[in-house]
This record gives C-alpha cells, sequence and structure tokens, in this order.
C-alpha cells in the first residue's frame, strides 16, 4: 500500500452521533481496526447537549465508500455526510495553527 501524501485527496466525514462516553472510541476503532488512516479529528457537542458532531478528515481512497457504510451502522451514528477536503472546519483550524 502507497504511503498517503499531501497530494492525496482527502474527504471530510461529518458525523451525527450520540453525545456520550465511548463514541468517539468507537468510531475510532472502527477506522483503526480496518487500518484506515485518520488525519484530522474534531468534535463539538450540539445545543441540545444529547448530540455531537464529529469531523474526520481522511484519504479520499476506492475504500472510502465502504468505511462510510461501516460507520453508518454504528449504533450511535445518527447521519454521515460528506464533504469535501477543504471544508469550513479543517480550514479554520489549519488558520489558527498557522498563526
Amino acid at each position: 500500500m502507497p504511503a498517503p501524501n499531501a497530494t492525496t485527496p482527502k474527504t471530510v466525514l461529518e458525523l451525527l452521533v450520540n453525545n456520550h462516553p465511548g463514541v468517539m472510541s468507537h468510531v475510532c476503532g472502527l477506522f483503526s481496526r480496518r487500518a484506515y488512516n485518520m488525519e484530522g479529528i474534531a468534535c463539538l457537542p450540539e445545543s441540545d447537549g444529547d448530540t455531537s458532531r464529529i469531523w474526520l478528515l481522511v484519504e479520499d481512497s476506492d475504500r472510502l465508500d465502504q468505511m462510510v457504510t461501516q460507520v453508518s451502522k454504528l449504533q450511535d451514528v445518527h447521519r454521515v455526510d460528506r464533504h469535501p477536503g477543504d471544508h469550513e472546519v479543517f480550514a479554520q483550524l489549519r488558520k489558527i495553527m498557522a498563526n
């Protein structure tokens, strides 16, 4: 398997999940077990406190569709949306880190 590099296209997965302990571990564990690298993770609770949003910056590979299907099956995941790799969440984080 070739090593990932900066020119590899990226995708941001936005997950709406239940907000309770262990959810992030389940999501990360799924990616880890399938040897799929996450290059960035951001998570914030929604205003209702019952749900959170997780944004994952991942490589846009031929295995991504399968990963989306698998993460969608997790009990605590309500929805998975795909965004371009330059999604505003990570674009803002890059700006903050550059300062």
